[in-house]
């Protein structure tokens, strides 16, 4: 494949290797928190002796899927286990299974079955029915996504105590403690960095918060070295996932994985440009593809699910627009397979800021909602705000999408309906009645 076709994004504008490495390297450090946070969830089903396995085989999986999607689908979008789904894996899915291997199975299985949506046209028809107004939000409810995690990370916010009712949902956190501290400033260096137009902002706010969190002694030095271990990867159990009584968690594990997707590939395509004239996605089909594979390979690996990262924002904001991002975060995962320690040294409250203003990058996509128009607007507001404060992309859309097709109707503007809209209520309808 010649490396040309790497050097411009699917609307044919160029790039440059530079830009797209330097926006490789700012994702690369905002998700690589995945492998130890991965194999701690996963740990509780397949075994706390795995550990270095799961780190191993997450980065794996990571680094293959990333390669798959910068190749097929010339696509900025990086992609490694998704969280929620692994606690659902993990938590649910394993227990109800009777074994993690069936739970891997049934990840595997979920994979398949929402490729074969993709290769019938059905998850790009999806994808295009959603109106423009929830796509905005959806890409701005993810930048505040986004940015809670990096305020979490930096521990600006904690989670109340004790927890609701009985206390807040979330409460400040400590300014005095030294990470939460290093990560105001360098939310500030950072941010100036952006104002200034800095090329790299986001990148070197990201190192230059390592490095006062080195001069503090708050960097770990690197640890767990040795030849990595693959125990968990090809142990999936297909036939044991094949039960009638795992199908409403089949159910559950789709939804959450088709619509998060949809909305990450939404959100990071209106941060990037990377619309058509349509508003469409270019190349869609091979995306979604390549995604719907990748929880496959999760599941053949033993990782979980595998899943277009929101993270992948944070490269784009950089300059990233085509698969070559792609593949050099893919190349960066492959050798974390080996270095996982030395990829771990980066504190969170080191990429807490970047995350906290790709958010803020991300909200700009609002502007050009209408919100004169109340049946289009609300909708959109729910979703913007639910996204955050359900932790869950999934649910903001399926409220979004619900309150977009009830108001339409209730106004007698049914019309102005996508037949296909109603159909996607009722699935998530059905979702929420199901997974509660």
């Amino acid at each position: 494949m010649p490396l040309r076709y790497l050097l411009s994004d699917n609307l044919g504008r160029p790039t440059s290797v530079g830009v797209e490495a330097r926006g490789a390297l700012t994702t690369f450090l905002t998700m690589a928190y995945i492998l130890p946070v991965n194999a701690g969830i996963l740990a509780a089903a397949v075994g706390e002796e795995q550990q270095g396995s799961l780190v191993a085989c997450t980065a794996l999986a990571a680094g293959i899927c990333c390669l798959l999607m910068g190749l097929v689908a010339n696509a900025p979008i990086a992609l490694a286990s998704g969280m929620g789904l692994n606690a659902l894996i993990a938590f649910n899915v394993a227990a109800a299974a009777g074994s993690w291997q069936a739970a891997m199975g049934l990840v595997v299985v979920e994979g398949l079955v929402i490729l074969a949506l993709v290769l019938l046209g059905m998850r790009e028809a999806v994808l295009d029915a959603i109106p423009r107004s929830l796509r905005l939000a959806i890409g701005a409810g993810i930048g505040l996504f986004i940015a809670l995690i990096g305020l979490s990370n930096a521990g600006i916010v904690v989670q109340g105590v004790p927890a609701p009712p009985a206390g807040p949902l979330l409460a400040p956190g400590d300014v005095r403690e030294p990470a939460t501290a290093i990560a105001l400033a360098g939310l500030a260096i950072t941010a100036a960095l952006l104002a200034w137009r800095v090329k790299g902002a986001l990148l070197l706010g990201i190192l230059a918060t390592t490095a006062i969190a080195a001069a503090a002694g708050q960097v770990a030095a690197p640890t767990g070295w040795g030849w990595p271990s693959f125990g968990v990867a090809l142990q999936a159990d297909v036939l044991g996932a094949l039960k009638w009584e795992l199908v409403p968690l089949l159910f559950a594990v789709m939804m959450v994985d088709f619509f998060d997707t949809l909305g990450t590939a939404t959100a990071v395509a209106e941060e990037g440009g990377l619309l058509d004239e349509r508003g469409r996605i270019p190349a869609a089909r091979r995306l979604l593809a390549v995604d719907s594979l990748s929880a496959s390979i999760g599941g053949l690996l033993g990782v979980s699910s595998v899943t277009s990262y929101i993270e992948s924002a944070a490269g784009v904001a950089e300059g990233a627009r085509t698969g070559l991002h792609a593949v050099f975060v893919g190349l960066l995962f492959l050798l974390a397979v080996f270095l996982a320690p030395l990829a771990a040294v980066v504190p969170a409250a080191a990429t807490a800021p970047a995350l906290i203003l790709v958010g803020f990058l991300m909200l700009r996509q609002l502007a050009e909602l209408d919100f004169e128009r109340l049946d289009e607007a609300i909708p959109a507001f729910l979703t913007l705000l639910t996204i955050p404060l359900t932790f869950s992309i999934a649910h903001g859309i399926g409220y979004g999408v619900l309150a977009h097709v009830l108001i339409k109707l209730l106004r007698g503007r049914w019309s102005e309906l996508n037949l296909l809209m109603f159909g996607i209520a009722a699935a998530f309808a059905a979702y929420f009645v199901l997974a509660g």
